[in-house]
């Protein structure tokens, strides 16, 4: 990017090949060109949710004009912990060991009556000066608060390992909390899987091929980006770090109006919930209200 113009677009404008400017590129910046593939690798990666390999990926960068060959994809994708997961045949298993299990989609028909029903979990990067860095989440869908959170530099399974640890610490959920996620290596690993079961969490993945099961944490990665990331620069890990945390703990979950909790912000919402359900205990018999097709409260 250079200022509001993507390099695809400036070599419309001056009717230049893309190819072309990548090898000048390269040339005279490096360091710049390594980071402008990278970028482009992650976002492709990103985009078909890791079921691309290194072939898809080096023709995809062809057709957007930057030739690079798959040993580079390759390495590329190795030391940023991008290489494809295999697919497999479906299986309904807890063996934990299993690293490739996959299971049932226990989210699509869940009705929620309150918090700690169903979280939702997924991995977004973000791009720094010099690195990319990367940000797992954990969201509470009912009240869409996030609950746990962590960055590092690496994809590997302690990133979403820390997310749900701190989930569990701060909101310590009774058994039988469905933890839904997309398929990747990171959730069917052995260790996170591990940790579901010994908090007697239910894990639920999405379909293959469909990416509205994982709406609900995709919305708050869009908007995290959209109104934090995107709008800042960061000198450091440490520097975008501070600044999510501020983000996410402050402003998000406790100032943020959604529009989908009645313009409540998640902290007001749980409140809320909380203090009808102590008022309908009292109360006895109540009309239930839905929201969405969800049970919000019950009123006398």
């Amino acid at each position: 990017m250079q200022g509001s113009l993507t390099f695809e677009r400036m070599c419309q404008l001056s009717q230049v090949s893309r190819a072309g400017f990548y090898r000048s590129f390269e040339a005279v910046k490096p360091m710049e060109e390594e980071m402008e593939v990278r970028a482009m690798i992650q976002q492709i990666a990103l985009e078909h949710r890791g079921r691309y390999g290194s072939r898809r990926i080096a023709r995809e960068l062809h057709d957007r004009g930057m030739a690079v060959n798959r040993k580079r994809v390759v390495r590329i994708m190795q030391e940023d912990n991008l290489l494809a997961v295999q697919p497999r045949s479906f299986l309904v298993t807890t063996d934990s060991d299993h690293k490739l299990a996959v299971y049932l989609n226990l989210a699509r028909r869940l009705k929620l009556t309150g918090i700690n029903q169903l979280w939702v979990a997924d991995i977004t990067y973000s791009r720094l000066r010099r690195e990319f860095v990367y940000l797992a989440v954990i969201l509470d869908v009912f009240s869409r608060r996030v609950v746990g959170w962590a960055l590092e530099r690496t994809l590997a399974t302690p990133l979403v390992v820390v997310a749900l640890e701190q989930a569990i610490r701060e909101r310590q959920p009774l058994p039988g909390l469905v933890h839904h996620s997309d398929r990747g290596v990171q959730y069917a690993s052995a260790d996170y899987i591990g940790l579901l079961e010994k908090h007697q969490m239910l894990p639920s993945m999405s379909r293959p091929g469909n990416p509205y099961d994982n709406a609900f944490c995709e919305s708050f990665m869009k908007t995290l980006k959209r109104e934090e990331i995107y709008a800042s620069q960061y000198q450091d890990i440490e520097d975008l770090r501070s600044n999510l945390e501020a983000f996410i703990e402050q402003y998000y979950n406790r100032k943020r109006l959604h529009s989908a909790l009645e313009y409540c912000s998640p902290e007001q919402f749980e409140k809320q919930i909380e203090h009808h359900s102590k008022i309908d205990s009292q109360l006895g018999p109540a009309i239930e209200i839905y929201r969405s097709g969800n049970l919000i409260r019950r009123v006398a």
